[in-house]
């Protein structure tokens, strides 16, 4: 009886095995997929870019004729897929994706969703959908804490205020020009009873701003000089925190004038 036992407990270890083996090939299959996009995708913008900065170096100035071409780029992947608004990018970091964005209808649809709206673990970047690239006064952009420093894993990093340091800028290329954001508050919190930062969208009145402001700054894991004031843009980069249940790590920059 217990030879059975046995014998019935070793095969089911090798079906374990097995499975575990096809699930991890089959996830590091995915993952190299997911790169090469963003990477195919990353290739259409950086080789117009580094040819119009070549054009700008030879002319020492921003010509108009240089900022629509700069647009092309962006206009190019928009016309591969109308949901994409535009391109995130932290300088030194992986952080380099194209960013979606959908009407309430398909809320949260790039949760789980590639460029080529193919299934996906990592998913894509996307804007909250209430949210306005123009108008918002907070652009909220969701995604995946992925390990290995994938997706918003990479904001992980922002515990330290020495990567803060030498990462303090955000750009954001859109379809309605190239906005760079400076980060002003890094924190941690929750959906449950934590900071709801995801509902601020738009500012009511200077009171209202300013108090958000000031609870991002009251929770920020360290202190940053750098604040925002009534009528600045604010951008925000949320992702999961698995230090805690339904935990969130988040990011928030004020747009830079040109």
């Amino acid at each position: 009886m217990n030879k059975k036992i046995n014998t019935i407990l070793i095969i089911l270890l090798a079906i374990i095995l097995i499975a575990s083996s096809i699930y991890l090939i089959l996830q590091n299959k995915e993952d190299e997929k997911q790169e090469t996009i963003f990477e195919e995708l990353s290739n259409v913008v950086t080789e117009e870019n580094t040819e119009n900065e070549k054009i700008e170096e030879k002319q020492e100035i921003i010509s108009n004729t240089i900022k629509e071409e700069k647009r092309i780029d962006i206009n190019q992947l928009h016309q591969k897929n109308s949901d994409f608004v535009g391109w995130l990018k932290i300088d030194n970091t992986s952080i380099n994706y194209p960013v979606m964005q959908t009407e309430n209808a398909r809320k949260d649809y790039y949760l789980r969703k590639n460029f080529y709206k193919e299934y996906s673990q990592w998913g894509t970047p996307y804007i909250a959908e209430y949210c306005n690239i123009l108008n918002s006064d907070n652009m909220i952009i969701y995604g995946h804490h992925i390990n290995g420093n994938k997706m918003f894993g990479e904001l992980e990093k922002y515990r330290n205020k020495q990567f803060y340091n030498n990462h303090k800028i955000i750009n954001f290329n859109t379809l309605y020009g190239k906005f760079d954001y400076e980060i002003i508050s890094v924190f941690k919190t929750n959906t449950d009873n934590g900071f709801k930062y995801y509902n601020f969208e738009k500012a009511k009145s200077k009171e209202e701003y300013q108090n958000f402001i000031d609870k991002c700054k009251e929770l920020s894991l360290y202190n940053i000089d750098t604040t925002a004031e009534y009528g600045e843009k604010l951008l925000t980069l949320s992702t999961c925190d698995y230090s805690q249940q339904n935990g969130r790590f988040v990011v928030i920059a004020k747009k830079l004038e040109k």
